[in-house]
């Protein structure tokens, strides 16, 4: 195509270079009778007596959470249903396949309830960079060199994660403080708003996507909107709100974050703003939100399928939280500040180390 990037290949459909695997195979019909893997949208979910594909392969979860999300294969497994299964041809190695699909982000712009789907009728027609056996031995080996530095990143930032939770739990694990619901403790509990974004518009427009399973915000993918008046003043943010995402998956329901962008943006029905008066630190609330426990509690208080729990704001309101006195809420907030700064070099050498790889996979 002209439009695409010159390189010393050329482009070809991806339906060029591996052929589509069928699996009706089902969770619950696994019973591990045998010793051939069986994988899911996690990894091996079970295994069986026999077996669906006897080279390796790449495996793309083609529906549900994790959507888009592609992995390497071992010889002799299956895949369950929501698995489609890309077998190379011999034009291709296996692991320069599972790059070319991953740089083609299948998952990008989903979000809402609505359960995704991705087909490779559609996606198997899409250009992809095709070069010699050689080079993608080459390639192969300077990616596996560049995913292996943005697992070690991954570890150290989990280890960050780790320290701030012991941190929490060391200094305010013990029973001997007061006690407040998240109600007592707030000025202002709304919801945001239920009319539809666009790509345009004064306001960004804050989804549940935008909101990071370890209390962050993301605003990498964002929409926008129009509001005014008595809607605009009921679903804008500004900085110190906490916000709440009281819809989602079982296992991401309740994820909490604090504004502190700038400028004001406008949430989602999916999220709970929280403004809280002066005996609490939205970031402290926000870490307490985010320990393990808390989450726990969280799962096991929200209604509705595995698919689309709910937490309303009266369950939230509910929620008790530990209140010490803001001298040690500002002490437990000043190492938190400090181990941010570990985490901002960590996201500049991953921000390096993804360039890299764009590079290589623009």
């Amino acid at each position: 195509s002209a439009d695409e990037p010159p390189f010393d290949g050329e482009w070809v459909k991806l339906n060029q270079l591996c052929t589509k695997g069928k699996s009706a195979l089902r969770q619950k019909d696994l019973i591990d009778d045998g010793p051939y893997a069986v994988y899911g949208a996690s990894g091996i979910v079970g295994s069986m007596a026999t077996f669906q594909n006897g080279a390796r392969y790449v495996a793309v979860v083609k529906d549900g959470a994790g959507v888009g999300r592609a992995n390497l294969c071992s010889a002799r497994t299956s895949v369950l249903g929501t698995m489609q299964a890309l077998i190379p041809t011999e034009m291709v190695l296996p692991e320069y396949l599972l790059h070319l699909i991953r740089a083609m982000r299948l998952g990008d712009g989903f979000s809402g309830s609505t359960i995704p789907h991705i087909y490779f009728k559609d996606y198997g027609q899409r250009l992809v960079r095709y070069v010699s056996m050689a080079d993608q031995e080459r390639i192969v080996g300077m990616l596996g060199s560049i995913e292996d530095q943005i697992d070690i990143l991954n570890q150290r930032n989990e280890r960050l994660d780790t320290l701030v939770k012991s941190r929490f739990v060391e200094m305010f694990g013990g029973s001997g403080w007061p006690v407040a619901t998240v109600g007592s403790l707030a000025t202002d509990i709304r919801y945001g708003t239920s009319k539809k974004a666009s790509d345009c518009g004064q306001f960004v427009y804050l989804r549940m996507n935008n909101m990071t399973d370890g209390g962050g915000l993301d605003f990498g993918d964002v929409k926008h909107i129009d509001l005014s008046g008595a809607e605009l003043e009921k679903c804008q943010v500004v900085d110190g709100d906490l916000l709440f995402n009281r819809t989602n998956s079982r296992e991401k329901v309740g994820k909490t974050a604090v504004f502190h962008a700038k400028e004001p943006m406008v949430i989602a029905g999916y999220i709970i703003r929280v403004r809280l008066g002066d005996r609490i630190k939205p970031d402290f609330l926000a870490a307490y939100m985010n320990l393990p426990t808390t989450k726990a509690m969280l799962r096991s208080i929200a209604r509705g399928a595995v698919h689309q729990a709910n937490i309303n704001s009266r369950e939230l309101s509910a929620i008790e939280v530990p209140v010490p006195p803001i001298c040690l809420q500002d002490s437990f907030l000043s190492f938190v500040a400090e181990v941010d700064k570990s985490r901002f070099n960590l996201l500049k050498a991953y921000g390096s180390i993804i360039a890299l790889f764009r590079v290589l996979f623009p």
